[in-house]
């Protein structure tokens, strides 16, 4: 179906510095419409996922487990996605929030994960990854999840065993495909304390300093953009196709 006449793609964001960055772009050279909500900010979430052929959802700084009324709502969603089997791609939070919604735990993981990493794709990866079975990737995160029951591993790291799973259309990545050199920048901009912190608790093994995250930035956003691009592609083949006469149902 041509993209014109396909439904809006939903896409969750939670922090300032933590868009939609080259996931956007792309979307938009294919021809696909988005809506960006920011729940945190008290924006309202939509009624219906099933209004959408696809929901993105983001990173954030909180914890999926934390207490907090727009991280039920969200959950909420995803559990409504999945039901209606609407695909979902998560982005590090939302790779943890689908895989709660999809009823597998999320922990803190032994050590903090920042920077950027080679990770391995499994045989179930490796397609989605445009064979490769080696990519470096951009990493911030202090949480980890299970594979979800019925999800396919299909990256794993020397720092953290799970981090990317398949369950049928929805895709869940423990890493960040979606940062431009901007965002890069900003984040750390941003975070310059929470990484002392961390290589003060020596944590220097899975924590890059600030120079270490910004060198060779524009060689390095490319390579991942060119990564992005497939790992996209192929989620986007999965797209739900809107119907002719849709009911909601009982939700």
């Amino acid at each position: 179906m041509p993209a014109r006449f396909m439904n809006p793609i939903a896409i969750l964001q939670h922090e300032c510095n933590q868009g939609p960055g080259y996931l956007l772009s792309h979307l938009r050279s294919q021809g696909l419409d988005c809506e960006v909500f920011h729940a945190p900010r008290g924006q309202a979430l939509p009624r219906w996922i099933s209004d959408y052929s696809g929901l993105v959802v983001l990173g954030s700084n909180h914890s999926v487990n934390d207490d907090l009324p727009w991280i039920e709502a969200e959950l909420g969603l995803l559990r409504q996605a999945v039901a209606l089997d609407v695909p979902v791609l998560g982005h590090c939070f939302g790779a943890q929030l689908l895989a709660r919604a999809l009823g597998a735990r999320v922990h803190r993981h032994a050590w903090p994960h920042i920077g950027w990493s080679r990770l391995w794709a499994t045989p179930a990866g490796r397609e989605r990854l445009g064979g490769q079975a080696q990519v470096t990737m951009f990493n911030w995160h202090h949480d980890s999840f299970e594979i979800p029951s019925g999800a396919q591993r299909i990256l794993f790291g020397s720092h953290c065993l799970n981090k990317g799973f398949a369950h049928g259309r929805h895709l869940g990545l423990q890493s960040h495909l979606e940062v431009t050199e901007d965002s890069v920048r900003a984040w750390c901009a941003e975070s310059r304390e929470e990484i002392r912190q961390a290589l003060a608790q020596g944590h220097g093994r899975t924590v890059q300093s600030e120079e270490e995250l910004l060198r060779e930035l524009p060689a390095r956003t490319a390579e991942l953009h060119r990564l992005a691009r497939s790992v996209y592609g192929h989620w986007l083949r999965g797209l739900r196709q809107p119907l002719a006469n849709h009911l909601h149902g009982g939700w």
